[in-house]
């Protein structure tokens, strides 16, 4: 029988409440203090409660925080890159640390958690910018969302009573437990995860392709939470990614499911972060191309591939694929990297963001060897709204 690989630390969480749980919370907890989440909150939330962030039992106290930033580990010494913290205003301080718990909310009021308090501290802002995004650069989204945070930091383990849908990717939202009963079930033991934010062009599709050549499935696992404000919106790129998968994949050997996390941009760390997660999802593999989860000019190129280099391979227990940039080389006449492409650039078909998005605009369709007609057909018609 197929077994899937552990999850990072070894156990899968779930911080759901049962029945019984939430309707004892719900009527006890009525006048509990209030904490507020924004967007980018909530889906750390549902991270948490789904075990995609296991081992976390809920939003970092100090000791896990400040590992993480100056090492890249949790205080027990396992890797782990990106903080999950929560943000206060100084103004609760008083309130939090006399009831000893809160009632976690979105911004239309929905109950959806109650956090029991084990720490709230100070942090330093600059040190997480320097060390987590390499930059203390306000123009850096995920750094001007750092800065935007509260005074504080609030630690300790939630309790799930309620979270919101996913609407129209409902039917593709599954937890970390069930994509894993998916891999049983269809008898593969490895299998490569692919993290998206963007639709899906010849060169990613043909890293995906290499690297079902040496796995038994793919999981295509875009991001839906939160991204900046001039990324495709995600129903657009979950219409892509149907039409794509429907047409040129071998739909045996492929999953497609939804990832609730928000970006971070945080380049090299993220990379680290977004391998884990897919680690918790059951993948055995997974897929590092060029600039991952990157923003403007901050990070080199490879530098997503290189900082893997600064783990032992089994304490992260999943193997990154790296892939150089990939193109459409017309001599070759096919697919192709620096790596097995003996000619130059004038041979490659190379487009920028900048001239795809002017050529959509115009309702151009970019050469298919950029990206294939289907694909393009819908951005161009999102792009004229």
């Amino acid at each position: 029988m197929v077994t899937n690989i552990p999850p990072h630390g070894g156990t899968l969480i779930n911080r759901w409440a049962s029945t019984e749980e939430r309707d004892r919370l719900t009527q006890s907890t009525e006048n509990y203090p209030v904490i507020t989440l924004n967007a980018k909150e909530v889906t750390d939330l549902e991270l948490i409660a789904d075990g995609a962030v296991s081992p976390l039992t809920g939003f970092m106290c100090r000791k896990d925080y400040e590992c993480v930033v100056e090492s890249m580990r949790l205080a027990n010494g396992l890797p782990w890159s990106v903080p999950i913290t929560l943000s206060i205003e100084r103004k609760l301080l008083s309130l939090l640390e006399k009831v000893g718990q809160a009632v976690l909310t979105d911004v239309n009021g929905s109950r959806l958690a109650i956090l029991k308090i084990e720490d709230i501290y100070p942090y330093d802002k600059s040190a997480e910018a320097q060390n987590v995004y390499r930059t203390d650069d306000k123009a850096h989204p995920g750094v001007a969302d750092l800065y935007r945070q509260g005074e504080l930091l609030v630690g300790g383990e939630v309790t799930i009573l309620n979270l919101p849908g996913h609407g129209e990717f409902e039917e593709y939202y599954l937890k970390p437990a069930q994509t894993r009963t998916v891999f049983r079930e269809r008898g593969w033991s490895t299998i490569v995860g692919f993290q998206t934010r963007n639709p899906i062009h010849r060169a990613h599709e043909y890293l995906q392709k290499c690297a079902l050549e040496i796995t038994d499935g793919l999981l295509v696992h875009p991001l839906v939470g939160e991204t900046k404000s001039d990324d495709i919106p995600a129903n657009v790129r979950m219409r892509c990614y149907e039409v794509l998968l429907r047409n040129y994949y071998p739909l045996d050997r492929t999953l497609l499911a939804v990832n609730p996390a928000s970006m971070r941009y945080a380049g090299p760390r993220e990379a680290i972060f977004h391998a884990i997660i897919r680690k918790n999802y059951g993948c055995t593999h997974f897929i590092v191309g060029r600039d991952h989860a990157g923003v403007g000019k901050y990070y080199g190129t490879y530098d997503a591939q290189k900082i893997f280099d600064e783990f032992n391979p089994d304490e992260l227990g999943i193997v990154p694929l790296k892939f150089e940039h990939s193109f459409w080389c017309k001599k070759c006449e096919g697919m192709a990297s620096a790596k097995t492409c003996p000619h130059d650039a004038e041979s490659h078909v190379a487009l920028s963001g900048t001239k795809v998005r002017e050529m959509l605009r115009n309702g151009e369709t970019p050469p298919m060897e950029f990206t294939r007609p289907e694909v393009a057909q819908i951005l161009i018609e999102a792009m004229r709204g």
